[in-house]
């Protein structure tokens, strides 16, 4: 169970569907994480609702047998809030807000409220609004129909259709505006890339809440901030760190998550540069996680979507201090061994073997376990890339002015 701090938080109501592409165990998974995002946006999740379907209903996304059901708990419960796991089209959620009578949001909806929570800086909450601004669009008109200007009769002539006209023209200057903004913020931030001078740049990348902010801490010795949380940090941190005499750049960037709205990938380009112009990157994942094989695959979805899934990668497996496997008894011949119950050496032998003994990590950065195996690879892994770009560097051969010298 969550943690709740001593505040307030919204009765909510999660909703999801069953499909032939979604089984129930997958769907329970989205769920678990979706009550996770709820609780970071400040929310109580009281009741789950789902349904087995073949596809949405177009019009209200649920049945309405369904329906009917979630409005007779939302009024009896006094329910403020019902989210759904899915994007929902414009047209549905005007229909399920109609017959619900309350705030309706989905998964995307959720993850911008708690971008828009978590944006510290000018240049994070410009990207935020931007997000939001391009999924509002869209969902205008079903803001107006509590006016019924667009029904017609008498005292319902009038100005309603021109104020959502009105709204969106507003809406739309302000994408255009907060456009400009961000392509001015972009060449700045390019700039002070290219002024970083020639040090290798190595980038954390990896699913929300897996510890990459911790482990920025634990490496460069740095405060960034860390909370067990999803998306805790939004801002791009660069810092310099060095290993053995070698300095490199190391940068801790956005989480990702299934499902990211494609706003905010677009949106946070500019952050997802950092991965993009990296030399190196630190694939962190939260092995303790039973659903860690699914976040490594959509990590590495959006590096395919982004072009940075051909750089050269090392596997962090962090929180092995908290990794707990399922035990069988000896005796016991009717428990089917799954993943669930493999240990850690276990793993190890499984598909993790083909990643390479170099390029597979397990640590724990809270503990600060194999910390040192951990900064020996980087450093190999960093000292391989400057080699290449500077066969000659004082860092790597301290010696060799001496030895041109002599030479000569």
């Amino acid at each position: 169970m969550l943690e709740k701090e001593n505040i307030n938080f919204e009765k909510t109501v999660i909703v999801g569907i069953v499909t032939q592409n979604q089984s129930e165990d997958k769907l329970t998974e989205y769920l678990d994480e979706l009550e996770f995002l709820t609780f970071t946006a400040g929310g109580e999740v009281v009741k789950r609702f789902f349904q087995k379907m073949d596809r949405p209903n177009p019009k209200t996304f649920l049945g309405t047998g369904k329906m009917d059901e979630i409005h007779h708990y939302v009024k009896e419960h006094q329910i403020s809030t019902v989210i759904f796991d899915d994007e929902l089209s414009p047209s549905q959620q005007k229909n399920i807000t109609r017959l619900l009578n309350c705030k309706v949001l989905d998964r995307t909806n959720l993850i911008l409220d708690i971008f828009a929570q978590r944006a510290e800086t000018s240049y994070a909450r410009t990207q935020v609004e931007l997000a939001q601004c391009q999924y509002l669009l869209p969902r205008l008109s079903g803001m107006w129909t509590h006016l019924e200007r667009q029904k017609g009769g008498i005292g319902l002539r009038g100005p309603g259709e021109t104020e959502i006209e009105t709204d969106r023209r507003i809406v739309r200057d302000r994408i255009s505006l907060l456009k400009e903004k961000i392509k001015t913020i972009d060449k700045q931030m390019s700039v002070q890339r290219s002024n970083r001078g020639a040090m290798v740049r190595v980038a954390l990348v990896g699913y929300t809440n897996v510890g990459k902010s911790t482990l920025m801490n634990v490496i460069s010795k740095s405060e960034v901030f860390v909370e067990n949380k999803l998306f805790a940090t939004l801002d791009t941190t660069v810092r310099k760190v060095v290993i053995k005499n070698l300095p490199f750049l190391l940068s801790d960037t956005v989480g990702f998550i299934r499902k990211l709205p494609t706003q905010l990938v677009e949106s946070f380009k500019s952050t997802l540069d950092e991965v993009r112009e990296a030399d190196l990157l630190l694939h962190v994942v939260d092995i303790s996680h039973p659903d860690f094989e699914d976040h490594i695959s959509s990590v590495n979805q959006i590096l395919l979507d982004i072009k940075s899934n051909n750089k050269p990668t090392l596997m962090v497996f962090n929180k092995i201090d908290a990794y707990q496997h399922l035990t069988i008894e000896e005796d016991d011949l009717i428990t089917e061994k799954t993943k669930r119950h493999y240990t850690l050496q276990e793993w190890k032998q499984t598909w993790m073997n083909d990643v390479g003994e170099k390029n597979a990590l397990f640590i724990s950065a809270v503990n600060k376990e194999n910390l040192e195996e951990f900064r020996k690879r980087v450093y190999e892994a960093v000292r391989e890339i400057h080699i290449t770009r500077f066969p000659y560097n004082k860092f790597l051969y301290p010696d060799y002015e001496d030895a041109v010298e002599k030479e000569e």
